[in-house]
């Protein structure tokens, strides 16, 4: 296939050099054309199909060898053929020659192309399917723009050949009819610039923006329909310029952007002010990481030149700890701090009784309905529970329920299984495990931390385990049974093989679900899958039907929800004017297990799904000075780049404080800064952030200029004398 490109070059390049070489160009000016015009008109009338052909194959030659020169063929075809006649010739001629071109610039760039900016490239494809034949009909409508130019660039993309070539022969058009008519007077035009006259372009501007108009005007009408059913309740004044359901990462965010821009908001919240993150998920199995990570560390004072310590606890002392934490993070969420900030924050339940307005049932009973222009959707998600047979008659908790449930207790249970390999079983399983727990973590996938590099899941299978957690992956969850004496199990298939694992407790940590029923989305018809669907733009169905955070996906996490919710936000309260899309491409996540397990774009599992080229660079923090102090030199730093360039792809990173390294390369891959930049960043001695400045460096060792550095060497041999 190499062979192949290469020949096309070849003859592509000779065709171009001969162009010039032998001054053909010369055939394809004005005057040749006008002097000509006798003699060619009179060859027609002998041998009109003969004539035809050639003018139509050297129209299509010229075009698709992009070679100077389409411009004059077509007015050559209008002083020739005729206004129909050439018109039918030329656009047939120019469009096969465009697609040619096209197809060459495909078969010969687009894999080099696809490799080196791979990622970038597949959301311009996604663009491309969604309104490419749009978009290739205007800029063909616009002369001011190079079709040859078009031609090569939409070679780079994954537009249909079919669809190329239907959409350049009608956007064609009204340029074609314009030269050829042209042509037919040619005996008027003195220049090329004669053709297009002021009024003429401006013409052509006129059409080129009239399907952006037409756009507008198409997408009104969706709109019409859309609302069509509630025109009859559609309020004359609003309440509200924003109501937002959900008082969590997303929904806060949302509320506090529009009273920033003092919109008038309110803030509904059926549960606790702060959401998940604060009351269910971040803030308290943080506080559990911590206490369980400073319990491992006094039973490991050793390490530390420390004598052997040991520690006791009260597992009330510590659920209640980790209640305080929530207590103290909460103001920041609080129904006062938000009113201050001047949101109307009402606590109830919220029901979206037509787009454009929420009832609200207090939790004192009273109800109200208030009229909005436009609404946020940030209700989260919930603890997603399979329908295991048995589990409800065994009893168990969520990474929602345990905090409440396990704050009961006076003993930790003694034998736990989680249900769950994903980042929420693998944290709650290490800290139980640290407390002193029997932990048998379940996972049906052949191994836990599926979304990371092998390494990475291995990494954290090891660490898992050296805490004492049984970790079984590979393994089915089948059902679960009380016995005669009360002892409760779960029953697990591995390899054919049913096993029972007891338990005191059992976790169910499988994953979390959206939540999408309840509040009205079913009565007013807008589709959910997993998630509520959106556009780029967050939203829904109803242009004033906004979703972010969880219940609107592709990522659950609270600053994914927070910077969803700006997007939300500023598109319901100044989508008029501009409308911004959701902007994916630099989201970090972090499990925080120890070792903690941190990434940003893409790792080399993703990159081989995807089909794009990277280079790969590690930098292991066992040789990092301030990890050695610390006595916690383990893990590493793997970088991901464009072969040959220093652009990052992705990050990902594994050690203590993993988590708060990550940022700098979160830093530099959204504001497009490479490792060379990193390197030449001063990072303050002793410190893990130096684990960033070394991974830098290896990536420049791999990248030495080898034929410099050996003239340098002989310069400095000669210095010597």
């Amino acid at each position: 296939m190499r062979l192949q490109k290469i020949l096309i070059l070849l003859v592509i390049a000779v065709g171009a050099v001969a162009f010039f070489v032998f001054d053909l160009g010369r055939f394809f000016s004005l005057d040749f054309v006008k002097q000509s015009q006798g003699q060619i008109a009179a060859l027609y009338a002998d041998r009109p199909l003969q004539i035809s052909l050639a003018y139509f194959a050297i129209y299509v030659a010229i075009t698709a060898l992009s070679l100077p020169g389409a411009a004059i063929m077509t007015l050559a075809g209008g002083a020739v053929f005729g206004l129909v006649w050439g018109t039918v010739l030329v656009s047939f001629a120019s469009t096969a020659g465009a697609t040619l071109a096209m197809l060459v610039a495909r078969y010969i760039l687009r894999d080099s192309i696809e490799a080196r900016f791979g990622r970038r490239l597949s959301e311009v494809n996604k663009g491309i399917e969604r309104e490419g034949p749009f978009y290739l009909f205007t800029l063909r409508l616009i002369p001011a723009i190079p079709f040859f130019a078009l031609n090569l660039l939409m070679g780079l993309t994954r537009m249909k050949t079919l669809t190329f070539f239907w959409v350049s022969q009608i956007g064609m058009l009204a340029g074609t009819i314009a030269y050829v008519y042209a042509g037919t007077e040619i005996a008027k035009i003195d220049a090329l610039s004669g053709i297009l006259s002021p009024g003429l372009i401006g013409g052509f501007v006129v059409l080129g923006l009239f399907p952006l108009l037409a756009k507008k005007i198409v997408d009104a009408l969706k709109r019409r329909k859309v609302f069509a059913r509630w025109n009859a309740v559609r309020p004359s004044r609003f309440d509200r310029n924003l109501v937002v359901i959900g008082a969590g990462a997303g929904g806060l965010v949302a509320a506090l952007i529009g009273a920033a821009v003092k919109a008038k908001v309110t803030l509904v919240e059926s549960h606790k002010m702060g959401g998940d993150c604060l009351n269910f998920g971040c803030v308290p199995s943080k506080a559990l990481i911590r206490t369980a990570k400073l319990r491992h560390q006094i039973g490991h004072a050793q390490h530390y030149g420390l004598s052997t310590a040991t520690s006791s606890f009260s597992f009330r002392a510590v659920m209640a700890r980790i209640h305080q934490v929530i207590a103290d993070i909460a103001p920041h969420d609080s129904v006062e701090r938000f009113t201050g900030l001047g949101v109307d924050v009402q606590l109830g339940h919220a029901t979206i009784v037509n787009p454009w307005t929420v009832e609200i049932k207090g939790k004192d009973g009273t109800t109200q309905r208030l009229t909005t222009r436009n609404i946020v959707i940030a209700a989260g998600a919930r603890p997603f529970v399979p329908p295991l047979p048995g589990l409800d008659s065994v009893g168990y908790v969520t990474s929602d329920t345990l905090w409440d449930a396990f704050a009961q207790m006076e003993e930790m249970p003694r034998r736990m299984v989680v249900l769950g390999g994903g980042p929420i079983g693998c944290e709650l399983s290490q800290a139980f495990a640290r407390l002193g727990a029997e932990v048998s973590q379940v996972e049906m996938a052949p191994r836990i931390m599926g979304r990371e590099d092998e390494e990475v899941s291995e990494l954290a299978r090891k660490a898992l385990q050296a805490d004492g957690v049984k970790v079984l992956v590979g393994h089915k969850a089948l059902r679960c049974e009380t016995t005669a004496d009360g002892a409760k199990a779960i029953i697990v298939e591995h390899q054919g093989q049913e096993v029972r694992l007891e338990f005191d407790a059992l976790i169910v940590a499988v994953g979390r679900a959206a939540r999408l029923t309840g509040y009205g989305l079913e009565e007013l018809g807008i589709p959910t899958q997993k998630t509520v669907e959106t556009n780029e733009y967050l939203q829904t169905l109803y242009p004033n039907i906004y979703a972010a955070g969880d219940v609107a996906g592709p990522f659950q996490f609270t600053h994914t929800a927070a910077h969803q919710a700006w997007y939300a936000a500023v598109n319901a309260l100044f989508g008029d004017f501009k409308k911004f899309k959701a902007d994916y491409s630099v989201i970090p996540w972090a499990t925080f297990i120890d070792p903690e397990m941190a990434r940003v774009g893409l790792n080399e599992q993703d990159a081989k799904e995807q089909g794009i080229a990277y280079e790969v660079v590690k930098y292991g923090i066992d040789d990092l000075d301030r990890a050695i102090a610390d006595s916690e030199a383990h893990g590493f730093v793997k970088v991901l780049t464009v072969p040959g360039k220093d652009k990052i792809l992705g990050v990902t990173i594994v050690g203590s404080h993993a988590a708060e390294l990550l940022a700098e390369y979160v830093l530099a891959m959204k504001h497009g800064l490479g490792m060379n930049k990193i390197l030449g960043t001063i990072h303050t001695y002793p410190t893990w952030s130096e684990a960033n400045k070394y991974a830098a460096g290896e990536w420049k060792k791999a990248h030495q200029p080898l034929g410099l550095l050996a003239w340098v060497r002989k310069y400095h041999d000669w210095k010597r004398g």
